[in-house]
């Protein structure tokens, strides 16, 4: 049986606690909490908006606080009150539900705290709306002033502006047919993940991630790497390409992400795949060398292009990671290079939108690699394409040419 209602504030609140201490992701939060709260499928439904909703709007909730509570709050006492009031002003539950089980899942003493000031705010709701558009765009959409800035500078105040507006927005599911496994011609797309997931005939993966396979444009019968394959979408995209015929070594450095990586693949019929596990940020292994056809290099990224989806890697991430992320970067390239055949290629792929991150590093593999040319890139932007960010850059090897 379900717990009752006011354990869906109870269990946000207490992943919010858990998610500001920094060890876990939102995503593994929203599945942990939900378990150990035995919620139903719809009072999961209705914790998880609570709390990625919260995250998302993490600047504009404090503000709102600020306006009924100064100084200084013991920080579950802030958690709760957000909960409150993005119930109250971003998801529009009714204010006896809002406040109420919102106040019940308080410890005692702070219970009348939290019943004055969210009771305040709900007397002036519209107030608060209507100025909403008077606040600062860093406020207004919840993003760290920093990234604004860098946005501003790369694509101007309009588009940077766009696009932590399309980041604050709940992410769509898309279902990407299988090409090894299609779905019977002319039947409806699945209602459920689950269904899609189960059946074999979808991956579920936003369209910005077909972009590296197509530019790889792998063969029938080659012989292929996907670099930093985990959990296999591309993968699996990668072996449609190939009609399921040649050679598709699928690596990655973290051993503990390869049995999702063989289910995945396993359930979607892919029969040419190797799993391996390999960190490229060590030499390739020697019989590796001069080896492959084609070679997908996704590698770990900034992920500012699937802040939609990544709801709270915005508040983990400061300047630095990403100068951290281009060195980590270029040191897997320069490991995958050496195991490309003559007259092979390379695609290497983020999801970043980050031009250190994209452009300015394959140009600077390509000055520092002379038999390498860039021949094509790709620049997926969420304002622009409507889709997740995401880039791709074919490096073609000239030696045999």
């Amino acid at each position: 049986m379900a717990k009752p209602d006011k354990n869906v504030r109870r269990a946000t609140v207490n992943a919010l606690r858990a998610w500001s201490k920094g060890h876990v992701y939102a995503d593994s939060l929203i599945e942990r909490h939900a378990e150990r709260n035995h919620l139903s499928a719809q009072d999961r439904a209705f914790f998880q908006a609570i709390f990625l909703a919260v995250l998302r709007n993490r600047s504009l909730l404090d503000h709102w606080i600020g306006r009924f509570r100064k100084g200084k709050l013991d920080p579950e006492v802030r958690d709760i009150l957000r909960v409150g009031f993005c119930q109250l002003l971003i998801l529009q539950i009714p204010d006896h539900a809002a406040i109420n089980e919102t106040v019940e899942c308080a410890r005692k003493p702070v219970r009348g705290l939290i019943n004055a000031v969210l009771r305040k705010a709900a007397t002036v709701r519209m107030k608060l709306l209507r100025e909403m558009g008077e606040l600062d765009p860093v406020t207004l959409y919840s993003h760290p002033a920093w990234l604004f800035k860098r946005w501003k500078k790369a694509y101007g105040k309009e588009n940077a502006i766009a696009l932590m507006d399309w980041n604050n927005q709940p992410a769509e599911t898309f279902y990407r047919p299988n090409l090894l496994n299609p779905p019977p011609e002319g039947a409806p797309e699945p209602d459920h993940a689950h269904e899609a997931i189960s059946s074999g005939h979808y991956y579920i993966t936003d369209p910005s991630t077909a972009h590296a396979p197509a530019l790889l444009a792998p063969k029938p019968g080659e012989t292929i790497l996907d670099a930093c394959a985990a959990p296999g979408g591309k993968a699996v995209h990668l072996a449609g390409l190939m009609e399921n015929k040649g050679r598709l070594v699928c690596t990655d450095s973290n051993e503990k992400r390869l049995p999702r990586l063989e289910e995945n693949i396993t359930r979607c019929g892919v029969e040419i795949a190797e799993v391996k596990v390999h960190d490229w940020l060590q030499p390739a292994p020697p019989e590796w060398h001069n080896h492959f056809d084609a070679i997908l290099l996704d590698v770990p990224c900034s992920n500012t292009g699937v802040l939609r989806r990544r709801v709270d890697a915005r508040w983990r991430m400061q300047p630095v990671d990403i100068t951290n992320l281009v060195a980590l970067q270029r040191q897997i390239l320069e490991n995958a290079i050496p195991c490309l055949k003559p007259g092979g290629r390379i695609v290497y792929s983020t999801c970043s939108i980050d031009q250190e991150e994209n452009a300015d590093l394959v140009r600077e593999i390509a000055l520092a690699h002379p038999h390498l040319i860039m021949t094509e890139s790709q620049q997926i932007l969420p304002f622009t394409h409507a889709t997740d960010g995401a880039f791709a850059a074919l490096l073609l090897d000239q030696r045999n040419k």
